[in-house]
């Protein structure tokens, strides 16, 4: 793909990183992490602490789901999982319904948040900002994962291909989204050489149920969406199918990563992950909501083999993973 090679290039394309420490003590080599973070190990993200002071093991655990649609809707779709994750742990799990990415990512810096699925766009700040440690995804029963980017208009709107959204509105959901404003970017840019205010009006929706329903009711003229929010949706019958029109679909990218923050206990983290891991999703709530983007289990994987292509469409938009 054209996005890809360019990518891979990096032609005319640097990523100048705020986040650029100073020279680095040898003992706490960090990359692109956060100053109050070390990468002892390479992986690219933060090392569990080796001072036993700066651990924690909370009595009540809070767990936050990216917040990709109405937040009431996914409390419901956890419940089971929170309930087989308190039996893992032992402890007290709370579902926080958080509004933004922004606030999730803040929850965690701040050391009020314990367990989080972050969405595509948003796991490499978290990573870099907030000590963000993920170590699954969901995926299919046959181990496929992964949505695709749309960019998505409505029948009769007079746009039947990506060009036509010159002159036009391409509504985004906000900028640390990967399917609703970074691929699009680096791919409008990369292979139709269209770029926001010369090319086309961008308007947030703020999140892709918002770029759906706003294109399905006429109100935003052409969208950049992930498909599976838009899978789920149509089996909830928020919306039908043919209220939306897809006139361009994307290589597929990693969806949510799940994982902890990177300053709980060693023994915690390891039974939060086997909670994940061994969690049978057959009949659960769980299943119920995810199996309508074809989702069943949880695969283990690692952030820094799975989100390459998502840094390098940062590294093509030229985001900064500063931390204020």
């Amino acid at each position: 793909m054209k996005l890809i090679s360019s990518l891979l290039s990096g032609a005319a394309l640097t990523l100048t990183m705020a986040l650029a420490a100073p020279v680095l003590a040898n003992d706490c080599p960090r990359g692109d992490l956060d100053k109050r973070y070390c990468d002892v190990n390479g992986d690219l993200i933060a090392d569990t602490p080796t001072d036993a002071s700066e651990l924690v093991d909370p009595d009540t655990l809070i767990f936050a789901y990216t917040p990709v649609e109405d937040p009431a809707v996914y409390k419901t779709a956890w419940s089971d999982f929170l309930t087989h994750l308190e039996k893992e742990t032992g402890k007290s799990v709370v579902f926080f319904p958080v509004q933004n990415n922004a606030a999730q990512i803040e929850a965690m810096r701040s050391g009020r948040l314990h367990i989080a699925g972050f969405n595509t766009g948003s796991n490499p700040l978290a990573v870099n900002c907030a000590g963000f440690n993920p170590f699954t995804i969901m995926a299919s029963k046959d181990g496929n994962f992964g949505y695709e980017m749309e960019i998505i208009t409505y029948p009769g709107s007079g746009i039947e291909k990506v060009e036509d959204i010159r002159g036009k509105q391409l509504a985004f959901t906000s900028p640390t989204s990967n399917s609703g404003f970074k691929a699009p970017s680096a791919i409008l840019k990369g292979d139709f050489d269209m770029l926001p205010d010369r090319d086309f009006e961008p308007v947030y929706s703020g999140k892709h149920d918002n770029s759906i329903l706003g294109v399905a009711n006429k109100d935003y003229m052409a969208a950049s969406i992930a498909n599976s929010v838009k899978s789920r949706m149509i089996s909830r019958d928020v919306i039908k199918a043919e209220d939306v029109k897809v006139i361009y679909k994307s290589q597929t990218f990693p969806t949510t990563g799940f994982g902890t923050a990177h300053n709980l206990t060693p023994q915690l983290k390891e039974q939060i992950r086997n909670a994940f891991l061994n969690f049978e999703w057959e009949g659960t709530s769980l299943e119920e909501e995810f199996e309508k983007s074809n989702e069943g289990q949880f695969l283990e994987m690692t952030y820094q083999v799975f989100w390459e292509v998502i840094r390098k469409i940062d590294t093509a938009n030229g985001v900064s993973y500063a931390c204020e």
